[in-house]
Protein backbone atom coordinates (compact mmCIF):
# COMPACT_ATOMS: atom_id res chain seq x y z
CA UNK A 1 0.00 0.00 0.00
CA UNK A 2 1.03 3.27 -1.00
CA UNK A 3 2.33 5.46 2.13
CA UNK A 4 -0.03 8.86 2.60
CA UNK A 5 1.85 11.55 1.31
CA UNK A 6 2.47 14.15 4.26
CA UNK A 7 0.70 17.21 3.76
CA UNK A 8 0.76 20.01 6.13
CA UNK A 9 -2.32 21.83 5.70
CA UNK A 10 -4.07 19.02 5.45
CA UNK A 11 -2.25 17.13 9.20
CA UNK A 12 -3.04 20.56 10.41
CA UNK A 13 -6.93 20.84 9.85
CA UNK A 14 -7.06 16.93 11.27
CA UNK A 15 -5.30 17.79 14.18
CA UNK A 16 -7.25 21.09 15.03
CA UNK A 17 -10.57 19.30 14.41
CA UNK A 18 -9.73 16.68 16.91
CA UNK A 19 -7.18 18.70 19.41
CA UNK A 20 -8.75 22.09 19.82
CA UNK A 21 -7.27 23.26 22.86
CA UNK A 22 -4.40 21.39 22.47
CA UNK A 23 -3.57 22.46 19.20
CA UNK A 24 -4.29 26.00 20.34
CA UNK A 25 -1.67 25.38 23.44
CA UNK A 26 0.64 24.03 21.37
CA UNK A 27 1.00 26.73 18.64
CA UNK A 28 1.34 29.04 21.95
CA UNK A 29 3.89 27.13 23.19
CA UNK A 30 6.25 27.17 20.18
CA UNK A 31 5.22 31.31 19.91
CA UNK A 32 6.66 31.93 23.45
CA UNK A 33 9.45 29.77 23.35
CA UNK A 34 10.58 31.38 19.93
CA UNK A 35 9.93 34.88 22.02
CA UNK A 36 11.91 33.54 25.48
CA UNK A 37 15.33 31.83 22.78
CA UNK A 38 15.08 35.30 21.19
CA UNK A 39 15.37 36.98 24.70
CA UNK A 40 17.81 34.74 25.94
CA UNK A 41 19.97 35.43 22.83
CA UNK A 42 19.81 39.08 23.38
CA UNK A 43 20.65 39.26 26.43
CA UNK A 44 23.38 36.39 26.31
CA UNK A 45 24.93 38.65 23.51
CA UNK A 46 24.77 41.70 25.49
CA UNK A 47 26.36 40.29 28.26
CA UNK A 48 29.47 39.34 26.17
CA UNK A 49 29.13 42.53 24.55
CA UNK A 50 29.80 43.84 27.95
CA UNK A 51 32.40 41.97 28.84
CA UNK A 52 34.83 43.20 25.95
CA UNK A 53 33.86 46.56 26.74
CA UNK A 54 34.06 46.60 30.31
CA UNK A 55 36.56 43.54 31.60
CA UNK A 56 33.89 42.15 33.65
CA UNK A 57 32.66 38.50 33.49
CA UNK A 58 28.86 38.37 33.47
CA UNK A 59 27.67 35.52 34.86
CA UNK A 60 25.16 34.20 31.94
CA UNK A 61 25.47 30.13 30.36
CA UNK A 62 24.05 30.59 27.06
CA UNK A 63 23.01 26.84 27.23
CA UNK A 64 21.53 27.36 30.66
CA UNK A 65 19.43 30.32 29.54
CA UNK A 66 18.06 28.40 26.85
CA UNK A 67 17.20 25.75 28.58
CA UNK A 68 15.32 28.47 31.08
CA UNK A 69 13.77 30.10 28.06
CA UNK A 70 12.50 26.68 26.55
CA UNK A 71 10.69 25.67 29.87
CA UNK A 72 9.33 29.25 30.37
CA UNK A 73 8.07 29.41 26.97
CA UNK A 74 6.02 25.88 27.80
CA UNK A 75 4.98 27.11 31.32
CA UNK A 76 3.75 30.86 29.81
CA UNK A 77 2.65 29.40 27.05
CA UNK A 78 0.29 26.74 28.45
CA UNK A 79 -0.56 29.38 30.91
CA UNK A 80 -1.27 32.26 28.56
CA UNK A 81 -3.40 30.00 25.99
CA UNK A 82 -5.73 28.56 28.73
CA UNK A 83 -6.59 32.25 29.57
CA UNK A 84 -6.63 33.42 26.21
CA UNK A 85 -9.22 30.49 25.51
CA UNK A 86 -11.46 30.79 27.87
CA UNK A 87 -11.52 34.58 27.62
CA UNK A 88 -12.33 34.58 23.45
CA UNK A 89 -14.70 31.63 24.36
CA UNK A 90 -16.91 33.28 26.82
CA UNK A 91 -16.48 37.62 25.88
CA UNK A 92 -14.61 37.93 22.18
CA UNK A 93 -16.40 36.36 20.04
CA UNK A 94 -18.75 39.80 19.48
CA UNK A 95 -15.58 42.20 20.46
CA UNK A 96 -13.44 43.90 17.49
CA UNK A 97 -10.17 42.58 16.26
CA UNK A 98 -8.62 46.09 18.21
CA UNK A 99 -10.35 45.02 21.20
CA UNK A 100 -9.42 41.41 21.32
CA UNK A 101 -5.78 42.20 20.74
CA UNK A 102 -5.95 44.85 23.39
CA UNK A 103 -7.54 42.59 26.17
CA UNK A 104 -5.21 39.62 25.04
CA UNK A 105 -2.57 41.75 25.56
CA UNK A 106 -3.32 43.18 28.90
CA UNK A 107 -4.50 39.60 30.16
CA UNK A 108 -0.54 38.32 28.91
CA UNK A 109 0.98 41.34 30.99
CA UNK A 110 -1.34 40.62 33.98
CA UNK A 111 -0.42 37.12 33.91
CA UNK A 112 3.41 37.86 33.67
CA UNK A 113 3.12 40.23 36.76
CA UNK A 114 1.75 37.06 38.80
CA UNK A 115 3.98 34.72 37.67
CA UNK A 116 7.24 37.14 37.86
CA UNK A 117 6.62 37.88 41.61
CA UNK A 118 5.26 34.51 41.97
CA UNK A 119 9.09 33.79 40.66
CA UNK A 120 10.46 36.12 43.10
CA UNK A 121 8.54 34.63 46.07
CA UNK A 122 10.20 30.89 45.37
CA UNK A 123 13.73 31.70 43.98
CA UNK A 124 15.38 35.29 44.22
CA UNK A 125 16.75 34.27 47.69
CA UNK A 126 18.12 31.61 46.45
CA UNK A 127 20.18 33.77 43.60
CA UNK A 128 20.73 36.15 46.04
CA UNK A 129 22.86 33.39 48.52
CA UNK A 130 24.10 32.25 44.84
CA UNK A 131 25.61 35.46 43.59
CA UNK A 132 26.91 36.14 47.42
CA UNK A 133 28.82 32.64 47.01
CA UNK A 134 30.95 33.93 44.06
CA UNK A 135 31.02 37.64 45.03
CA UNK A 136 28.38 38.93 43.07
CA UNK A 137 25.71 41.61 45.02
CA UNK A 138 22.29 41.23 43.40
CA UNK A 139 20.45 44.37 45.81
CA UNK A 140 16.50 44.49 44.76
CA UNK A 141 16.92 47.30 42.15
CA UNK A 142 18.22 45.03 40.10
CA UNK A 143 15.20 42.73 40.48
CA UNK A 144 13.17 45.77 39.46
CA UNK A 145 15.06 46.45 36.40
CA UNK A 146 14.80 42.82 35.35
CA UNK A 147 11.31 43.21 36.21
CA UNK A 148 10.51 46.36 33.94
CA UNK A 149 12.46 44.50 31.20
CA UNK A 150 10.54 41.60 31.04
CA UNK A 151 7.51 43.59 31.07
CA UNK A 152 7.81 45.81 28.48
CA UNK A 153 9.47 42.81 26.11
CA UNK A 154 6.35 40.39 26.96
CA UNK A 155 3.82 43.63 26.38
CA UNK A 156 5.26 43.58 22.60
CA UNK A 157 5.47 39.95 22.14
CA UNK A 158 2.23 39.63 23.56
CA UNK A 159 1.05 42.39 20.54
CA UNK A 160 2.75 40.97 18.23
CA UNK A 161 1.44 36.95 18.75
CA UNK A 162 -2.21 38.25 19.10
CA UNK A 163 -1.92 39.69 15.86
CA UNK A 164 -0.10 36.77 14.27
CA UNK A 165 -2.96 34.61 15.80
CA UNK A 166 -6.30 36.64 14.89
CA UNK A 167 -4.03 36.37 10.73
CA UNK A 168 -3.50 32.87 11.04
CA UNK A 169 -7.48 32.82 12.52
CA UNK A 170 -8.34 34.12 9.23
CA UNK A 171 -6.99 31.99 6.74
CA UNK A 172 -7.79 28.65 8.91
CA UNK A 173 -5.43 25.88 10.37
CA UNK A 174 -2.55 24.83 8.39
CA UNK A 175 -2.89 27.50 5.64
CA UNK A 176 -0.40 30.45 7.45
CA UNK A 177 3.15 28.67 7.12
CA UNK A 178 2.53 27.52 3.64
CA UNK A 179 1.31 30.95 2.54
CA UNK A 180 4.13 32.27 4.09
CA UNK A 181 6.87 30.08 2.48
CA UNK A 182 5.26 30.69 -0.65
CA UNK A 183 3.75 27.66 -1.58
CA UNK A 184 0.87 29.97 -3.47
CA UNK A 185 3.44 31.85 -5.10
CA UNK A 186 2.65 30.30 -8.56
CA UNK A 187 0.08 28.45 -9.33
CA UNK A 188 -0.23 24.62 -8.08
CA UNK A 189 -3.35 22.59 -8.93
CA UNK A 190 -5.38 20.90 -5.96
CA UNK A 191 -8.37 18.59 -6.04
CA UNK A 192 -10.97 20.56 -4.22
CA UNK A 193 -15.17 19.99 -2.94
CA UNK A 194 -16.56 22.85 -3.06
CA UNK A 195 -20.26 23.38 -1.51
CA UNK A 196 -21.87 26.81 -2.57
CA UNK A 197 -24.55 27.35 0.39
CA UNK A 198 -26.80 30.10 -0.36
CA UNK A 199 -29.64 31.77 1.92
CA UNK A 200 -33.45 30.91 0.92
CA UNK A 201 -35.69 34.41 0.48
CA UNK A 202 -32.97 36.71 1.10
CA UNK A 203 -34.75 39.11 -0.32
CA UNK A 204 -37.70 39.05 1.35
CA UNK A 205 -35.86 38.76 4.83
CA UNK A 206 -33.84 41.63 4.28
CA UNK A 207 -36.86 43.70 3.45
CA UNK A 208 -38.98 42.65 6.46
CA UNK A 209 -35.40 43.25 9.07
CA UNK A 210 -34.14 46.20 7.29
CA UNK A 211 -30.64 46.56 6.54
CA UNK A 212 -28.84 46.52 9.47
CA UNK A 213 -30.78 43.83 11.31
CA UNK A 214 -30.03 41.90 8.20
CA UNK A 215 -27.00 42.49 8.62
CA UNK A 216 -26.92 41.11 12.22
CA UNK A 217 -28.89 38.22 10.82
CA UNK A 218 -26.66 37.27 8.38
CA UNK A 219 -23.92 37.55 11.01
CA UNK A 220 -25.51 34.72 13.19
CA UNK A 221 -26.28 33.17 10.42
CA UNK A 222 -22.25 32.82 9.54
CA UNK A 223 -21.62 32.59 12.83
CA UNK A 224 -23.55 28.96 13.47
CA UNK A 225 -21.94 27.47 9.96
CA UNK A 226 -18.60 28.33 11.33
CA UNK A 227 -19.25 26.32 14.66
CA UNK A 228 -19.39 23.18 12.32
CA UNK A 229 -16.76 24.01 10.56
CA UNK A 230 -13.43 21.99 12.09
CA UNK A 231 -15.59 19.21 13.87
CA UNK A 232 -16.20 18.46 9.68
CA UNK A 233 -12.40 19.21 8.40
CA UNK A 234 -14.45 22.22 5.85
CA UNK A 235 -12.83 25.69 5.25
CA UNK A 236 -14.27 28.68 4.20
CA UNK A 237 -13.13 29.72 0.98
CA UNK A 238 -15.38 33.02 0.67
CA UNK A 239 -18.47 34.79 2.14
CA UNK A 240 -20.17 36.31 -0.81
CA UNK A 241 -22.96 38.96 0.60
CA UNK A 242 -25.60 35.48 2.21
CA UNK A 243 -23.84 33.09 0.40
CA UNK A 244 -20.91 31.20 1.96
CA UNK A 245 -18.55 28.93 -0.12
CA UNK A 246 -16.88 26.09 1.43
CA UNK A 247 -14.85 23.86 0.41
CA UNK A 248 -12.21 20.67 1.48
CA UNK A 249 -9.55 18.97 -0.05
CA UNK A 250 -11.19 15.58 -2.21
CA UNK A 251 -9.30 13.49 0.42
CA UNK A 252 -10.87 15.16 3.56
CA UNK A 253 -14.18 15.84 2.41
CA UNK A 254 -14.77 12.01 1.26
CA UNK A 255 -13.79 10.61 5.23
CA UNK A 256 -17.10 9.88 6.79
CA UNK A 257 -18.47 11.78 4.09
CA UNK A 258 -17.86 15.49 5.67
CA UNK A 259 -19.07 16.66 2.74
CA UNK A 260 -22.26 15.51 2.79
CA UNK A 261 -22.71 15.50 6.63
CA UNK A 262 -21.46 19.07 7.01
CA UNK A 263 -25.01 19.91 5.22
CA UNK A 264 -27.62 18.33 7.15
CA UNK A 265 -25.43 19.19 10.67
CA UNK A 266 -26.30 22.56 9.78
CA UNK A 267 -29.51 21.78 9.43
CA UNK A 268 -29.64 20.38 12.72
CA UNK A 269 -27.49 23.60 14.04
CA UNK A 270 -30.24 25.90 13.08
CA UNK A 271 -33.21 23.45 14.59
CA UNK A 272 -31.73 23.12 17.57
CA UNK A 273 -31.16 27.48 17.54
CA UNK A 274 -34.37 28.28 16.12
CA UNK A 275 -35.38 29.47 19.16
CA UNK A 276 -33.16 32.04 19.51
CA UNK A 277 -33.42 33.07 15.64
CA UNK A 278 -37.84 33.63 16.60
CA UNK A 279 -36.94 35.67 19.12
CA UNK A 280 -34.56 37.97 18.22
CA UNK A 281 -35.69 37.48 13.87
CA UNK A 282 -38.94 36.44 13.85
CA UNK A 283 -37.05 33.74 10.76
CA UNK A 284 -35.60 30.55 11.41
CA UNK A 285 -33.00 30.65 8.70
CA UNK A 286 -33.42 27.89 5.69
CA UNK A 287 -30.53 27.09 2.84
CA UNK A 288 -30.04 25.50 -0.28
CA UNK A 289 -26.85 24.19 -1.93
CA UNK A 290 -24.77 23.07 -4.46
CA UNK A 291 -21.75 20.24 -4.14
CA UNK A 292 -19.12 19.30 -6.51
CA UNK A 293 -15.66 18.64 -7.10
CA UNK A 294 -12.57 18.55 -9.72
CA UNK A 295 -9.49 19.92 -10.22
CA UNK A 296 -8.64 23.93 -9.51
CA UNK A 297 -6.04 25.94 -9.53
CA UNK A 298 -4.44 27.79 -6.13
CA UNK A 299 -2.78 31.02 -6.16
CA UNK A 300 -1.62 33.95 -4.00
CA UNK A 301 -3.33 37.10 -5.18
CA UNK A 302 -3.46 40.58 -4.41
CA UNK A 303 -0.54 43.59 -3.16
CA UNK A 304 -3.15 45.77 -0.66
CA UNK A 305 -5.27 42.77 0.10
CA UNK A 306 -3.71 39.27 -0.11
CA UNK A 307 -6.01 36.21 -0.28
CA UNK A 308 -5.42 32.82 -2.09
CA UNK A 309 -8.07 32.33 -5.09
CA UNK A 310 -8.74 28.83 -6.63
CA UNK A 311 -9.83 28.93 -10.51
CA UNK A 312 -11.26 26.59 -13.12
CA UNK A 313 -14.69 24.97 -13.88
CA UNK A 314 -15.15 23.29 -11.32
CA UNK A 315 -16.21 26.31 -9.21
CA UNK A 316 -18.37 27.56 -11.82
CA UNK A 317 -20.22 24.59 -12.48
CA UNK A 318 -20.80 24.49 -8.07
CA UNK A 319 -22.28 27.69 -8.52
CA UNK A 320 -24.61 26.85 -11.50
CA UNK A 321 -25.39 23.47 -9.64
CA UNK A 322 -26.17 25.52 -6.55
CA UNK A 323 -28.58 28.11 -8.52
CA UNK A 324 -31.27 25.30 -9.94
CA UNK A 325 -32.29 24.15 -6.26
CA UNK A 326 -35.84 26.48 -6.28
CA UNK A 327 -36.02 25.15 -10.18
CA UNK A 328 -35.94 22.10 -8.98
CA UNK A 329 -37.35 22.83 -5.67
CA UNK A 330 -34.83 20.41 -3.83
CA UNK A 331 -32.47 22.24 -1.13
CA UNK A 332 -29.25 20.60 -1.76
CA UNK A 333 -27.87 18.89 -5.04
CA UNK A 334 -24.53 17.80 -5.88
CA UNK A 335 -23.24 16.20 -9.14
CA UNK A 336 -22.79 12.39 -10.32
CA UNK A 337 -19.36 12.84 -10.99
CA UNK A 338 -18.74 13.52 -6.84
CA UNK A 339 -21.71 10.99 -5.82
CA UNK A 340 -19.61 8.35 -7.66
CA UNK A 341 -16.91 8.71 -5.00
CA UNK A 342 -18.88 8.88 -2.26
CA UNK A 343 -19.85 5.56 0.32
CA UNK A 344 -23.56 6.45 0.93
CA UNK A 345 -25.15 5.17 4.20
CA UNK A 346 -28.43 4.03 4.41
CA UNK A 347 -29.90 7.16 5.55
CA UNK A 348 -29.26 9.47 2.62
CA UNK A 349 -31.69 9.19 0.35
CA UNK A 350 -30.29 9.99 -3.46
CA UNK A 351 -33.45 11.36 -6.17
CA UNK A 352 -31.96 11.14 -10.02
CA UNK A 353 -32.63 14.68 -11.19
CA UNK A 354 -31.21 13.97 -14.56
CA UNK A 355 -28.79 15.42 -17.53
CA UNK A 356 -29.09 19.34 -16.94
CA UNK A 357 -27.63 22.09 -19.44
CA UNK A 358 -26.34 24.41 -17.20
CA UNK A 359 -26.31 28.25 -17.84
CA UNK A 360 -22.75 28.81 -19.46
CA UNK A 361 -21.95 25.41 -19.99
CA UNK A 362 -21.57 23.59 -23.52
CA UNK A 363 -21.97 19.99 -22.10
CA UNK A 364 -24.68 18.70 -20.06
CA UNK A 365 -24.21 17.39 -15.97
CA UNK A 366 -25.72 14.63 -14.19
CA UNK A 367 -27.22 16.01 -10.91
CA UNK A 368 -29.14 14.22 -8.08
CA UNK A 369 -30.62 15.69 -4.87
CA UNK A 370 -29.59 14.48 -1.70
CA UNK A 371 -31.71 14.08 1.68
CA UNK A 372 -31.01 12.90 5.05
CA UNK A 373 -33.48 10.21 6.49
CA UNK A 374 -33.44 9.24 10.15
CA UNK A 375 -34.21 5.25 10.46
CA UNK A 376 -36.41 5.02 13.35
Amino acid sequence: MKPEKFEYTTMAQRYTARYPLLTYLSIQVNFWIIANVLLALVISLYSRISSLIYGIHVMMELKSMLVMAVIAGIFYGVSYGLLAHYLERRFFRNLTLGKVILLKTLGSVVLLILLLLLLRHLFWNFYIDLASEKGTNLSNEIWDNVFYLLLVYYFFMAVLISYINQVNKKYGPGVLIPLLLGRYRHPREEDRIFMFMDLKSSTTYAEKLGHLKYSSFIRDYFDDINQLLLPFRAQVYQYVGDEIVVMWSEKEGLINNFCLMFFFACQQQFKTRADYYLNKYGIVPEFKAGLHSGRVSAVEIGEIKKDIAYHGDTINTTARIQSICNEHNKSFLISNYLLSKIELDPNIKIENIGNILLRGKSEKIEIASIEYIKNH
